[in-house]
Parts: structure tokens; sequence; C-alpha cells
């Protein structure tokens, strides 16, 4: 499907760049240099132009078709595309990795740091399992007869995170990651209580159905670490186990029984206390992933959009929703589905030649990337699209046409990756007669699915919703993803290439175009909503209307008061399980972690990594 340059937003002209976009746009996304960007126009034809190169044939053609894309930020690619597609930078195009299972050895561990290391060198944010370390006090090897725990090196790589940044390389996150029955979790649950450890952290628990069922019967749960890694003594207690990085079940050595209910409320409070961690559903996201007949996932990225194999990839872009409505605020504004449904079409073809165009930190990463090609297509700017719209967000409403955006988007992007299938072929490890039966392509219409049996597909996923959180403010400050919008108004503290801060004043994009048409003392219209207008069961029933149409994962953090009480805040995260989500975070204003939302004048929201930390995270 071929896009048409000639249409324009109605309101182009309107509302020119502001002082926010511009200085992000020289911060981050510019290319500098002789012969580099001087306009945003530049950036734009900079990129498609790159990521045209790659087509065997009608290269300007393409070209045309993903400037259309690109020119008024209709389409926003992931932000390592946008710095780096076109130049000499030594930078992947990623924005994200799932690290390798780290080996339980001195070696094993090093070998992981020093992957990555190299690749946050190259700007690419990871995920790491560190499950497979053996837990404190076990008797590690004859030269150090106790073994630290999965904690203490933790703290190794959150320094070399911190070392990296001091070096001037692109600003990337890190996800931390240990299962619910691994026997230092109790540990890593408290490890951010201070608010001084894993700085450059996110962290979450994996959680298995198992451990739900036995949350739910309040049984006892087992804390567990595999026997071939630790040893046995005569007595020992084991249980089988599917242990992080293994396809099969192994013994493992039970270390403590405990009972789940009581191991949930940890969590659960700590999050309530200080927004950490997160949780993933596991045993979902296994079963739920479109190559289950032949790789294993071992977490996220650091925003929990991407479930990923070992070095696995993530390739993003957004749609800006708000270039799609027409004639907003007034009795006739409705959205333009069919450019929608375009704009896909093409944005997907961009992020699938972004496997030729980019570099990759590890040669693993380059082969594990190739044989899926999976990509992650969003969307950003919802809750500033459905204020254009006279839509309130969270009402049945604005979940009905969240529904029919982000199918649309699905579908474009599947349709249109079997046509590219057609044309190149596709993806290595793609076996129609498995790939049909997943759980959910099994969904997919009939007319796709047979599609895919005839012609095959492109990308192995096709769908995720990242935070967006640097692109949507270079677009003029979008409401981020799929978030309810902060404060139409409040100061931004933005990190400069250079290592210095600045606080500059920004503006809401819809709170901004609505005061240009109708003037400064107009009465806001009913639907623009700040997220403590939101009920956090609200935000959650928008995620999951989404996640309907995501083969991946949603970047969601549910946004809760501070006078939340705990027991409607534990509710959440067995809602959001019942409700089909692959994992689930929210933010409570509290005393370690600080308020991000503060009176308007006060309100400093810092621009810090690629992912952005706590605060837009699945």
């Amino acid at each position: 499907m071929k896009l048409d340059a000639s249409e324009t937003h109605p309101s182009d002209a309107l509302l020119p760049l502001g002082e926010v976009s511009v200085r992000v746009w020289n911060a981050k996304y510019r290319s500098q240099g002789a012969g580099g960007d001087q306009s945003i126009e530049d950036t734009w034809r900079r990129v498609a132009r790159s990521l045209a190169q790659v087509e065997k044939s009608d290269c300007e053609a393409w070209e045309r078709h993903f400037y259309a894309a690109l020119e008024g930020f209709n389409f926003l690619p992931g932000g390592r595309i946008l710095a780096s597609a076109g130049t000499s930078r030594r930078a992947t195009l990623f924005n994200c990795f799932m690290m390798g299972s780290i080996k339980d050895s001195l070696g094993g561990i090093f070998e992981a740091l020093k992957e990555s290391a190299s690749t946050m060198e190259q700007g690419g944010g990871i995920g790491c399992d560190f499950s497979t370390l053996r837990p404190r006090g076990h008797q590690a090897s004859s030269v150090a007869p106790v073994a630290p725990g999965p904690l203490s090196y933790m703290n190794m790589w959150d320094s070399m995170c911190a070392t990296i940044l001091s070096s001037g390389a692109r600003r990337g996150a890190m996800m931390g990651l240990l299962r619910c029955d691994h026997p230092d979790i109790e540990l890593f649950i408290e490890a951010k209580r201070s608010g001084e450890n894993l700085r450059h952290f996110n962290l979450s628990v994996l959680v298995s159905d198992e451990f739900m069922a036995a949350v739910e019967a309040d049984t006892e749960w087992l804390l567990v670490f595999p026997i071939d890694r630790t040893g046995a003594g005569t007595g020992d207690e084991t249980v089988a186990r599917r242990w992080s990085g293994s396809t099969v079940a192994q013994p493992c050595r039970i270390y403590r029984r405990l009972q789940a209910r009581n191991l949930w409320t940890k969590i659960m409070a700590a999050t309530y206390e200080y927004a950490e961690p997160g949780v993933i559903f596991m045993d979902r996201v296994q079963r739920d992933n479109n190559l289950w007949y032949c790789e294993h996932i071992l977490g996220t990225n650091p925003c929990g959009e991407v479930p990923l194999p070992g070095y696995g990839a993530c390739n993003l872009g957004s749609i800006n929703l708000t270039r799609f409505v027409r004639a907003p605020f007034t009795s006739a504004a409705h959205l333009d589905i069919r450019r929608i449904n375009a704009t896909a079409a093409v944005a997907t073809r961009m992020l699938d030649n972004v496997y030729e165009a980019s570099r990759f930190p590890l040669k693993k990463q380059q082969q594990v990337a190739q044989v899926s090609r999976r990509i992650g297509l969003g969307l950003t700017g919802l809750a500033d699209a459905l204020a254009m719209l006279n839509i309130p967000y969270g009402t049945e409403l604005s979940l009905k046409l969240a529904g029919k955006i982000m199918r649309t988007i699905c579908e474009s992007a599947y349709r249109t990756s079997i046509e590219i299938s057609r044309e190149k072929g596709p993806f290595p490890d793609f076996v129609a007669s498995k790939y049909r039966r997943g759980e959910f392509v099994s969904r997919l219409p009939k007319g796709i699915r047979e599609g895919i049996s005839r012609y095959g597909i492109r990308n192995s996923h096709l769908t995720a919703i990242a935070p967006a959180g640097s692109i949507s403010l270079l677009a003029n400050n979008l409401s981020s993803g799929v978030e309810p919008v902060y404060h139409f108004q409040h100061l931004r503290r933005l990190h400069r290439e250079n290592g210095a801060f600045e606080t500059v004043g920004v503006s809401d994009y819809a709170y901004r175009l609505f005061r240009h048409l109708f003037g400064p003392d107009a009465p806001l219209p009913p639907a623009f909503k700040t997220v403590v207008e939101v009920s956090p069961h609200d935000q959650l029933a928008v995620q999951a209307t989404l996640q309907r149409y995501v083969d991946n994962a949603i970047s969601k953090t549910i946004t809760v008061p501070a006078g939340f009480d705990f027991k409607q805040f534990c509710s959440l995260y067995q809602d959001a399980y019942r409700l089909g989500l692959k994992g689930c975070t929210t933010f409570r204003p509290n005393p370690v972690t600080g308020a991000v939302l503060l009176e308007p004048a006060e309100t400093v929201v810092m621009e810090t990594a690629c992912c952005p930390r706590p605060e837009h995270r699945s």
C-alpha cells in the first residue's frame, strides 16, 4: 500500500515546532557536522533515503513513500533509527536487546557483562535475566566457597551502565529480571527500597501461572535452584522445574517453603511503596509467542513491550494518532482510519528494512534477530487524539475507538508483512503449519491466516506499544504512547549531549492546539483529562483493550494516587492477570522515588534513558 504525500493534516500550518522539540532534535536526532541535518525535513529525508536503499528496485519511489510517512511526524520510528539511519555513526538502529542466558561461573558472568557493555556502548538498552546465578550463601567453588548471589552481580551491571553513560555514549537502560521461585527473590524485591541501589535498572519479577494459582489458593510456594549448578546433598528435597535458559525440566533443590500469598504481598508492598518491581506473566508470554515452536522467551527489553529470546532485538515505531484527527475539537471531529491503515503499511516496510540497514553490537544478536525479523509497530498520542475527538480517556467510547485503531494497525501490518514475504520471502524460522497454530495468529481474520499459509510472512511479530517518550516530545510534545496526559503545562528537565541538564517549559500538544484555535480563556472541554482524573482501573481497561491486537506487549504504567487503598492496589495486578495482560507496572507517589505528578508550576519530568524508568514500563 502506498501513501499519498499530497494529503496533509488540516492543522499543519497552525502549530510550529515548539522550543522543546527543537532542543530534543538538536540534542538527540540531528545528524551533526558537514553534510548534516539543517532542518527536521533533512532528518526525515535522511532516514527515508537510508531505509529505501535496502529495496532491490524502485528505491526512489519507496523513498518518497517513506518520506511521506515521516513528514509531519505521521510515523515516528524508534529513536535509534531517527538518530543514526543514514549516518556514519557506529551505532545500532535497534532500541533494545535481551541479553543471553548468563552462565553461572565467574568467566560466564564477566563474558555476559562484556557483551552488555558492548551493546550499551552502541546505544542499545538491555534486558538481563539473573535467575541463572546461584543464590547468596551457597557453595560456589573451591576458590570462592560462598556465592554472593544475583544482587551482588547486578551491582556490577549498574556500575558498568553508569560508566558507559559518563563516557558520553548514547543513553540506554537496563531491565533486571528474577524468577518468582529463585531463593533470592525476597532480596530482589527489596533491592531498591533505599533509593540508592541499582539506579540504572528497571526490575521485574518473572511470574508463573503456577505461582498465581498458589496465590489465589493461598497455598505453599517453593523457592528452588537447579541441582546441576549447585549440587545436592544427601536428604535434599528436589522438584522438577524448567529453569531460565533451559528447554527441558530439570531437578531443582528446594531451598525454602513459604506461603505464596505472603510472597505476593511482599511484591505488592514494594511496588506500592517505591514503584518496583513490576511483574511479567511469563507463562502467558511463552504461550502467546508467535514462535512458540522454535524459541524460548528469556525476558523483555527495559520497558517491557517486547518479550525476547536470548540475544533478541526490538525494532520499534509508533503511529502518531493526532495526525489523523480531522476537524479537531468540533462536532465534526473524526479519525481518518483509512490513512492510519495506509501509514501502518508503509511503516511496516520501513521497519522491516531496518534489518538490512542496521549494524548489530554482537554477531549473536544479528543471527537471532535475522531468523525472526520481529518488529513492534504501535501508536502514540492516544490521549491527545481522544481529547481532539471530544472523547474522555477511559470511557466506553474511548475503549471502543482504541480497539478499532489498534486492530487497524495490527491487520494492516500483518497484510503488509504477507505481501513483503511474497516479494522477498518469509522470515527464516517460519513454518506455516506451526506458525498458524499460535494463539495470537489463530485469532487473526481468516483472510490474513489464509495469506500466511499461501505466501508466508516476513516478520514473526508485528505489533508492540512502546513508551515513545523522547520521540513524542520531538513531535511537539504529544501524550506518550497510551498514557494519559500528565499535565497540560509543566517543566521538563532535559539531558543534553554534553552531560548537562536544562529545564524548559512544555505544553501538551492537544492543549496547545486548543488554545491556538479557541484562545487562552476558552474553557477546556470535558474530554481534557490529566492522569489524576483517570481511575487506575480505567487505565487498565485501556491497556487490556489494546493488548488484544498486540502480539508483543505494551509499555504502560498504571498511575495511582498516593492515598490509593492497598487492597485495591493489589487487585490491579490480579485484574491485569485475569484480563490477559503480559505484565503490569504501577506508579504511586512515594517517599523513595518521589512524586512524578506535582503542581504544574513545580513539575519537573526528567528526560533520561532511551527507555524511561520507572514511570513507563509494562
